[in-house]
């Protein structure tokens, strides 16, 4: 909005929290590698039934943004643009950008997602004085090394540095003092508020709350009738007047890995929907070795022609990270899901048509920190080992070196066949 990115004052007195949101991130990687790319409307997503992961600035302004589908896109711009997602990419210059700046500023560093994080600099402020500082040395360092640039907001909080950020887009930093902070907050409609989605700003509006300003005035017990949920009430009576009890929690461990792909038409063969959770399963198992984890869960998810989805889950007795013992469970899921009968796997036919599959695996330990204890099957079969687990064993030890190839050659240089 333009009202909230006026100067506040210069007031930093315990606006201990930055934000940090990289600009169009992935559109800006590609601009990054391909500099002949400035400039020029750049969307990040291809395909007709695949959605928009981001589009720079000059894409943006023929109201093209993220998750809109791509075949709307290219109507809107079809001079545009489109590149395929690479997200190993993405994350490689992400975790450079992590370890060569922010985490030169403090340990205090709370990752929110590939291009996002929260930073608390209460213990660096004796380097640096001031956390407009840090905000500047950030944003040249990421501008000098990378070629690419970010916003930053300050503030005493995560929701206040968070909005801060997000109205000093794109290259930008704006500052929220503590005692502005409730004002600046209430400029906002709605939606400006993270976590308020679509149905939540409906459900407030028919009890007549049309802005944040409105919502500041009401109490939390009314809040609660509106919301029906004490929590939600609580959270956002503190956001309406600029408060936030979330604190900056660095480190975070992830939940789960995974990966999915929308099929370029819906189908119903069994053939095409495992070699896709193949393709999946490789993805789920690379990350997890590349990030030295060990996942006990894996899930698969469905999603069919009329858009509704479902999933499957199962805990394994042990944790695995190779795609050679996690796609035979994704097959297993599959059909258990979809109740097939083994006349129907014989034929290859699945009983409703697929739209999207997937793979995740859940239930993440550190590799070197996991205590895999054998079973006395396990130990009876190393004495005597069967043929598929002795392959089983030679798969896990290949994709170990499929790894060391797409390290050095890219993600696409080599793939694995099950």
């Amino acid at each position: 909005m333009a009202a909230a990115k006026r100067d506040w004052g210069s007031d930093e007195s315990g606006c201990t929290v930055l934000h940090i949101d990289m600009d169009a991130f992935y559109a800006s990687c590609e601009v990054a590698r391909h500099p002949e790319l400035r400039e020029k409307p750049l969307i990040i997503g291809t395909g007709p039934r695949s959605v928009v992961s981001a589009a720079s600035y000059e894409a943006r302004v023929y109201g093209i943004n993220s998750a809109m589908a791509v075949s709307q896109a290219r109507r809107l711009c079809p001079q545009g643009i489109f590149l395929p997602v690479d997200m190993h990419y993405y994350r490689t210059i992400s975790a450079q950008i992590f370890t060569q700046v922010f985490s030169q500023i403090t340990d205090q560093v709370e990752q929110v997602s590939v291009d996002e994080c929260y930073m608390n600099v209460s213990g660096a402020l004796l380097r640096w004085e001031k956390p407009s500082n840090i905000a500047r040395w950030i944003r040249e360092q990421v501008a000098t090394r990378f070629h690419l640039t970010c916003s930053v907001g300050i503030a005493s909080n995560k929701l206040i540095a968070k909005m801060a950020s997000t109205n000093a887009k794109p290259d930008g930093v704006l500052l929220i003092p503590e005692a502005q902070q409730a004002q600046f907050v209430q400029l906002m409609p709605l939606r400006g508020i993270p976590g308020i989605g679509q149905a939540s700003e409906k459900r407030l509006k028919s009890w007549g709350i049309e802005d944040v300003a409105s919502l500041s005035r009401c109490s939390e017990e009314e809040l609660q009738q509106a919301t029906g949920s004490h929590i939600s009430a609580r959270n956002l009576f503190l956001a309406s007047h600029g408060l936030d009890e979330r604190a900056v929690i660095p480190h975070t461990p992830e939940k789960s890995i995974g990966a999915e792909r929308t099929f370029l038409h819906d189908t119903s063969s069994l053939k095409t929907v495992c070699d896709l959770l193949r393709k999946c399963s490789d993805e789920v198992a690379s990350s997890l070795r590349n990030r030295q984890l060990l996942a006990r869960t894996l899930t698969v998810k469905l999603r069919f022609e009329d858009l509704h989805y479902i999933t499957k889950s199962h805990t394994l007795r042990m944790p695995v990270h190779s795609a050679a013992t996690i796609y035979p469970e994704a097959v297993r899921l599959l059909t258990s899901m979809l109740n097939m009968s083994e006349e129907q796997i014989k034929q290859g036919t699945l009983p409703k048509l697929i739209r999207l599959a997937g793979v995740s695996a859940s239930g993440l330990s550190k590799t070197e920190e996991t205590a895999v204890q054998p079973s006395l099957d396990d130990m009876l079969q190393e004495q005597d080992p069967q043929p598929d687990k002795a392959q089983q064993a030679q798969l896990a030890q290949a994709e170990k070196t499929l790894d060391s190839i797409r390290g050095r050659y890219g993600t696409g240089a080599v793939k694995l066949g099950l």
